[in-house]
């Protein structure tokens, strides 16, 4: 039986053991590329100092460089949004997380979750207000749903808001709000007699402020903020009139889910290459650690999950650009993609011994990120909730 024309394989690439480039597209690929470029001159030289401060100085800035370079609303249309395909979208989340999570939530809180929010159930003025200024960085914004006694119930919430006349008043706290105190615009979310209702609030209303959280030991190179809304009265047009439930809220975290598929992996893949590094080229016993068997066992487990993570995000990327990726499905990205990126890290860190524990490597700031990583925008115990419903359908949430 014929074999057909012998064909020289390509080489082996041990920083793409599975040949994902080649599902990639030119365009994919420059994506990449250029936000990867930008992580390397913008973020990299600093990032270990502004995680040791506890600060992310020059935040409007990097927001307007990340708008140049059309991060900001990436795969949204119209209103100066970069129309991005969400494989593009998640390439440029795994590249900006590699540097560090903070800045993949700066960009996932803007563009998955504000703008989302806006663009999705705002109307067309509050599009037009918001969005274009957006995309560019100018406008930075936030997302309120969480609450100090409110997490994982996202339904029992206290903030509220009532009808005044025309005009809507608005009253409660929100909780653990990425980019908070440096947004121009929060999409908050509140009871009132109609049904959970979204508004676009601008952060100089009276009575709103945004203190920021200190003593953070995880995504310290991040703006993260309580959220005060004291009778903030607000016009009737400050309400979004595409959204009444929970469906929008949990629509807007689905579409951030997805960024963190991606930019989970790219923690994984920092620490990854830097245990890589580590190993050939640390020596004890007379050679490079990489050379003992126990160390490329870890290697080896470790690349698998990596690539795997890589592998099941560029699915679901597929599945979203074919407007076929169902909730759960992401969330099976999630729980699977951070918690293994957890595993790679620690593991990581053993290669390293104790050089794992300095900022002058990355692995322990990525290791604790993700702690952080792990349990918001939904707990694991809720992801496996929602699988376990999917998969045998009875709901255990209550």
């Amino acid at each position: 039986m014929s074999q057909g024309p012998t064909r020289s394989l390509p080489p082996f690439d041990p920083a793409d053991p599975l040949g994902i480039d080649d599902l990639l597209t030119p365009e994919d690929l420059a994506v990449r590329t250029t936000v990867r470029q930008w992580a390397a001159d913008r973020v990299l030289p600093h990032i270990a100092d502004w995680y040791e401060r506890g600060e992310l100085p020059g935040i409007r800035e990097l927001a307007r460089e990340l708008g140049s370079l059309g991060a900001l609303g990436m795969s949204l249309t119209g209103y100066g949004c970069a129309g991005a395909s969400a494989v593009q979208y998640g390439l440029a989340c795994l590249e900006l997380e590699a540097a560090d999570s903070g800045i993949r939530s700066l960009v996932s809180v803007q563009g998955s979750l504000a703008m989302y929010a806006i663009h999705r159930f705002g109307s067309e003025e509050q599009k037009e207000r918001w969005l274009p200024r957006m995309a560019t960085g100018e406008i930075i914004g936030c997302f309120g749903l969480t609450e100090p006694d409110h997490g994982s119930d996202p339904a029992a919430m206290r903030t509220h808001a009532k009808r005044d006349g025309s005009d809507w008043v608005l009253t409660g706290r929100k909780m653990w709000i990425t980019n908070g105190s440096v947004a121009g615009v929060a999409v908050v979310w509140a009871r009132t007699d109609e049904g959970i209702r979204g508004f676009a609030v601008p952060t100089d209303t009276p009575g709103f402020s945004a203190p920021e959280i200190r003593h953070k030991w995880s995504l310290r190179a991040s703006v993260t903020s309580e959220l005060v809304m004291d009778e903030v009265r607000l016009p009737a047009d400050a309400v979004l009139p595409g959204a009444t439930g929970l469906r929008g809220p949990l629509s807007c975290l689905s579409h951030a889910r997805y960024g963190i598929v991606w930019g989970a992996m790219g923690a994984a893949r920092a620490c990854f290459d830097a245990a890589l590094a580590y190993a050939t080229s640390r020596e004890q016993f007379g050679r490079p650690i990489g050379g003992f068997q126990l160390t490329q066992a870890k290697l080896a487990d470790m690349a698998v999950e990596l690539h795997k993570g890589v592998l099941l995000a560029h699915h679901l990327g597929l599945r979203m650009d074919a407007g076929t990726l169902r909730p759960e499905q992401v969330s099976l990205g999630k729980l699977n993609n951070v918690r293994e990126a957890i595993e790679i890290c620690r593991t990581a860190r053993t290669i390293l011994g104790a050089n794992g524990i300095s900022l002058e490597y990355p692995v322990m700031r990525h290791a604790t990120n993700l702690e952080s990583v792990l349990t918001y925008e939904g707990t694991v115990e809720m992801h496996q909730l929602v699988l376990g419903k999917a998969l045998t359908g009875l709901d255990a949430f209550r």
